[in-house]
């Protein structure tokens, strides 16, 4: 089991890496849960990882389920198991992840995703070591170590009442929060130089000859969003497409979508895709919405001088709208969602993106 995890898949030498390696290195040993917080692509796949093989159950089984992919039905079985003849297509005994990682760690990515019901069974787990199948009336012991990850902002949904406060605090017994790699520029070269050697030999060149001061300057100032993933398959596209052997890479392709070719949305189908749901709405939503509608009815000739820069331009336009949005709904996130006509976690992402979460 210990050969899964290699050594070099953490690369780094900024402080702010190195801390969160103490960090792991301190609590590993410990039987005690752990959440990990951290942006999309930050690896907290890799750190759920090292902290399993840096504990007394590292030669135990590791077993690691993505919360958002499976609906509540199917993420209850799939965790605790279930009956024969407990639903429809049960037709034979499951053994869910507690069960078949007794006495290992179980790696639980996308956390908030969870329902109220799997937050519940999950909440006796970590008090009382035990679970019952789906469709199931015994009470089975299980020796977990439980590992969570998520890039949401778990203590507001807590205070927002989207998840259990009480599992929060149980499952906080320790948090390592990962800095995004916008905050740690040494390490960017550092990932570049491993990824982009590993993907000529996947392609059979001889060698890497590097990149050119152009496109290491590139990777520095891009502000990579998608974090270490998104650096990695744009490193990989660039090498691919650059092909050769001797000649440094110059041309960092960031976009694979960017050509002069590249259709556009007809208005018509643009209009149709963003149009919100039709929902009952309270006088305070119906308010929102029409002073949003109102907002994005006037003319554009009557409030912009051209030329302009347009994403700049759209981006204060989508600000003063969520700050208008927010403050007709008393600041309250769930009432502007809805005004919105956006899920509660699409707003708070936009919130994040334009950094007004802590102003709401």
């Amino acid at each position: 089991m210990a050969s899964r995890f290699q050594p070099d898949n953490l690369i780094g030498e900024s402080q702010a890496f190195h801390q969160v390696l103490e960090h792991v290195s301190q609590v590993a040993p410990l039987n005690k849960p752990v959440l990990i917080i951290g942006e999309r692509g930050t690896g907290k796949e890799l750190i759920a990882e090292r902290l399993h093989y840096l504990s007394s159950r590292w030669d135990q089984n590791y077993l690691k389920l993505n919360c958002a992919a499976l609906s509540e039905n199917l993420l209850e079985s799939e965790l605790f198991g279930h009956e024969t003849g407990a639903f429809t297509g049960a037709s034979k005994r499951h053994q869910g992840r507690f069960e078949r990682a007794d006495g290992g760690t179980l790696f639980l990515d996308e956390l908030a995703n969870t329902s109220a019901l799997v937050q519940e069974k999950l909440l006796r787990v970590i008090e009382y070591g035990e679970f019952e199948r789906v469709g199931g009336s015994r009470a089975l012991q299980t020796d977990v170590r439980l590992i969570c990850a998520t890039n949401e902002d778990l203590p507001a949904l807590a205070e927002n009442g989207e998840f259990r406060a009480d599992l929060l605090d149980r499952l906080a017994f320790d948090v390592i929060t990962l800095p995004p790699l916008r905050a740690r520029l040494e390490d960017i070269a550092l990932l570049a130089q491993h990824f982009a050697v590993n993907m000529a030999r996947q392609m059979g060149l001889e060698m890497f000859a590097g990149f050119t001061t152009k496109a290491q300057q590139a990777l520095l100032e891009y502000p990579w969003p998608g974090n270490v993933r998104e650096l990695k398959n744009v490193v990989e596209r660039s090498v691919y497409r650059h092909n050769n052997a001797h000649i440094p890479v110059s041309n960092i392709v960031i976009d694979p979508f960017e050509s002069p070719y590249r259709p556009q949305p007809s208005p018509m189908r643009q209009s149709a895709s963003n149009a919100p749901a039709q929902a009952p709405q309270s006088p305070a939503t119906d308010a929102a919405s029409a002073q949003a509608s109102e907002t994005a009815s006037a003319s554009p000739n009557q409030t912009v001088q051209f030329p302009l820069d347009f994403k700049q331009h759209m981006q204060d336009y989508e600000v003063d709208l969520l700050q208008s949005a927010l403050s007709q709904n008393q600041f309250s996130q769930k009432k502007t969602a809805e005004a919105l006509g956006l899920s509660y976690h699409q707003l708070r992402g936009i919130l994040k993106k334009y950094q007004l979460l802590d102003k709401s």
